[in-house]
Order: C-alpha cells, then structure tokens, then sequence
C-alpha cells in the first residue's frame, strides 16, 4: 500500500532548506510564521541571541472577529507596530516553509503596510 506524503513533515524539510540561507540578527531580525488550522502566529527572532523580541497571534485579544486572512492581516499589523514600538523597522521574512500565498500573504502585506522593511 503506497502511503501519502506527510504534509508537514514536507513543510519542515522546506523550512530547513530556507533556514540554512536565512538568519536574524539584533540589526535584522527575522519574522516568523507559523500557521495552524484554525490560527496563525509571528515572532521577531534575533537568532544571535536566540530571543523572541515580539510576537503576536490570532489568539491575542486586539484581534477581532473575521475570517482567517483578515484575522491573518490583524497579525501583521500587530506586530509591525510591536517592532517599531522596540525600534524594528527591517527584518528579513521566514515563511516558514508556507507558499506565500493566502493567510502568509495578507501578514506579509499588512507587516509591510504597518512599517515593517522586507
């Protein structure tokens, strides 16, 4: 019997391939995006120190009611103003392995509408 292929044991294997080329410093950290079924979340990392220096989710409570790419879209604007409050203006942006399509897309978009450089 021929199995299927593991979706997001797929997705790990991109994100590693991504992750070898990519990293965040103090100067340029990177944003993160992990999407789930129902959620989606983003952390500014400086990989240097190995720190989480923001992050936001749809399960915080500025978000407010949509469908996920809207929800999605709240994400990015969250965070973006999280960064500049911490002075981040550049980061380099880590999909995580994701097509940057859909729910990845509209917090890419709406990061960069909100200030974030990428």
């Amino acid at each position: 019997m021929i199995s299927k292929p593991d979706k997001n044991k797929s997705r790990k294997r991109r994100h590693n391939r991504v992750r070898n080329k990519i990293s965040g410093t103090a100067e340029c950290p990177r944003l993160n995006v992990f999407r789930s079924n129902k959620n989606i979340y983003a952390q500014v990392i400086d990989d240097v120190e190995g720190v989480t220096l923001v992050s936001a989710s749809t399960l915080d409570s500025a978000i407010s009611d949509g469908n996920k790419t809207e929800k999605a879209a709240s994400v990015g604007k969250l965070v973006a103003e999280r960064a500049s409050k911490k002075n981040i203006k550049k980061v380099v942006f880590d999909r995580g392995g994701y097509l940057y399509h859909g729910r990845v897309q509209a917090l890419a978009d709406a990061a960069r509408e909100n200030g974030l450089e990428f």
